[in-house]
């Protein structure tokens, strides 16, 4: 029975689910199925972005274990992961170093919080280790527990940093259609993606967006990608001025946009985007919680593009996943306004959790001192890239390939030399995402662009098996749409 095409009659009708769901729960954990783990999964459980009456009929893939750059479903098949989970298994999976981090602080201090004037080491080191790792500027860091509660965070900090200076009127932050940057209803806000406001009844005020540098799909014929990075970002300008520089806080966008598409601007965007920011005063925030910590071949994606940020959002990389934890990095003047005008009002529960920390510390020293980072600089990043060129060359559907290290979209296209996208582009991505699901490799799907990720432990020989499984799926995408 295949893991695309099973149908789980039991999640219907509910009372007969609800039945099975019973016999299970009263059957050993060891002796479980798939079909088990399906049907209380299906009874109990409310995913991500996801259909849940599709899936639930489809059924979910069960995900046993995991090693290296490899993961193992319930059914026994093995499967690469060319995503590091969701852009976060830097270390790649299983690394002792960091599950004895956790088990060693969990016996210690499993938990204390940091409000009420106390702190505790694993936060102490984890601040001074960022300190170290992240471009000069940036000394100082406030915890959270995701990349959407630190631009959660970010919108607070941006306020008081105005607010302390008495530009109280500094209230506006301009995002980026298409942009990404959580699921809160803060993240959600800020983030351009719009079936996702559709779903936000009420958004948070004065935030307002310009157009993405999306070359491939929004580029008039006759101009260069440089002429187009440097147009839209010169709409951050002609907004501006449209609301008034002094009603104007912050700048916020990802260095790459991530789950938008894998797009990468061309060279003249960023330094303008800078540019802009220091003529009207305004802060630059940059959201590296995907580009953050090696994943471009530089520590941090605002690196590689060359501009230097007020604000960084952190996340996902900064513990390989294996506990949840985020960041925002603050550049020393806004640190400095911060920290000397009386008390910053937020925080979390588990703000600098202890184990958290002790993770993130442990996974940090690895990227560092086995020197990962440099090695997708220098090595697999060009590797993988040179391949994915070579393997998709004047392929019939593929427009595009963008990236840099170990991180790449590919664009797919009805018609690549015209820059001619398929008209129902997200049915042909989630078509070829489902070939590479067959294949036993985990390629994500954005629309019809295929995004790559993997871990950045990844060697010369597993990214070979990543783009020889890629290549199969694109091109059994292409014959099923007639193409190849």
């Amino acid at each position: 029975m295949s893991y695309r095409t099973e149908e789980i009659a039991y999640v219907q009708p509910a009372l007969h689910a609800t039945a099975t769901v019973q016999a299970i729960q009263a059957t050993p954990v060891a002796q479980r199925s798939t079909a088990d783990y399906r049907a209380l999964d299906a009874a109990h459980h409310i995913h991500p972005f996801s259909d849940m009456g599709a899936l639930n009929r489809s059924g979910s893939r069960v995900i046993v274990k995991a090693h290296g750059v490899y993961l193992w479903d319930s059914e026994g098949n093995k499967i690469i992961d060319g995503m590091a989970g969701l852009w976060c298994v830097n270390v790649g999976y299983g690394r002792k170093e960091l599950a004895d981090a956790a088990y060693r602080q969990m016996l210690e201090l499993p938990y204390y919080n940091t409000f009420f004037k106390t702190t505790h080491p694993p936060v102490i080191e984890l601040s001074a280790l960022l300190a170290e790792l992240a471009p000069e500027p940036f000394n100082h860091f406030f915890y959270c527990n995701s990349g959407s509660e630190g631009n959660d965070t970010v919108l607070r900090i941006v306020h008081q940093y105005w607010a302390v200076q008495g530009k109280h009127a500094k209230k506006f932050v301009i995002s980026r259609k298409n942009g990404y940057h959580g699921s809160t209803i803060a993240g959600g806000t800020l983030g351009g993606m719009g079936y996702m406001h559709e779903q936000m009844p009420s958004k948070v005020e004065n935030i307002v967006h310009i157009d993405q540098p999306y070359f491939f799909g929004e580029a008039q014929a006759d101009v260069t990608p440089e002429e187009f990075a440097l147009a839209r970002a010169r709409q951050l300008e002609a907004k501006i001025l449209e609301i008034g520089a002094d009603k104007v806080a912050a700048f916020i966008g990802e260095p790459f946009q991530g789950a938008g598409g894998v797009i990468f601007p061309a060279s003249t965007y960023w330094p303008e985007i800078e540019r802009i920011c220091r003529k009207y005063d305004i802060l630059l925030v940059a959201d590296e919680v995907i580009g953050g910590f090696g994943r471009t071949g530089e520590w941090f994606a605002h690196q590689y593009f060359g501009f230097e940020p007020d604000v960084i959002t952190l996340a996902k990389g900064l513990t390989s996943g294996y506990v949840p934890m985020g960041a925002v990095g603050l550049h020393d003047r806004v640190a400095k306004a911060i920290i000397e005008n009386g008390d910053f009002n937020h925080g979390l529960t588990y703000s600098g959790h202890p184990v958290a920390a002790a993770v993130a510390v442990a996974n940090l020293k690895l990227l560092r001192d086995e020197k990962i980072v440099e090695r997708v600089k220098r090595e697999t990043g060009p590797y993988f890239q040179k391949q994915l060129r070579d393997a998709f060359a004047n392929h019939p559907i593929i427009g595009e390939i963008s990236g840099a290290g170990l991180v790449a979209g590919l664009q797919l296209a009805e018609q690549p030399a015209t820059r001619k996208r398929f008209a129902n582009g997200g049915d042909v991505g989630t078509l070829c995402r489902d070939f590479c699901f067959n294949g036993n490799l985990i390629m994500r799907a954005t629309g019809d662009r295929m995004l790559l990720s993997p871990p950045l432990v990844i060697d010369k020989h597993e990214i070979d098996e990543i783009v020889s499984k890629a290549k199969k799926a694109i091109d059994a995408t292409a014959q099923q749409l007639g193409m190849a």
